[in-house]
């Protein structure tokens, strides 16, 4: 059986990334986050619910993120990012945390 992938996208891309790094304007204040790829519609990131740093994003919002890979020698990428979607988790695994899915845009970072 052949399986078609059907993310957006680009597997390998994603798949080279540990963890997402960006600053939040008015607040100074950056976040880093462990990089996850938990379902078909991508890679996420886990926010507490209660976290402020919900009161700042928005879906279909793009931030310039600051990503790193597995291999700490390599060097760092800076991306145009999309949230993509913002769920809470319910009953889950990660109950009482948000999954903010994002996306890699082509093109370069914002100004």
């Amino acid at each position: 059986m052949v399986t078609i992938e059907r993310r957006s996208e680009n597997r390998k891309k994603v798949n080279q990334y540990f963890s997402v790094e960006f600053l939040v304007g008015g607040t100074e204040t950056i976040y880093q986050f462990r990089i996850w790829d938990l379902s078909p519609q991508g890679m996420c990131v886990l926010v507490k619910r209660d976290s402020n740093l919900l009161q700042h994003l928005k879906v279909g919002q793009e931030w310039n993120m600051k990503y790193y890979r597995d291999d700490a020698s390599k060097p760092v990428d800076y991306m145009r990012t999309e949230i993509r979607h913002i769920t809470k988790d319910e009953s889950g695994r990660f109950k009482d945390h948000c999954l903010v899915g994002l996306r890699i845009l082509d093109g370069p970072p914002l100004p």
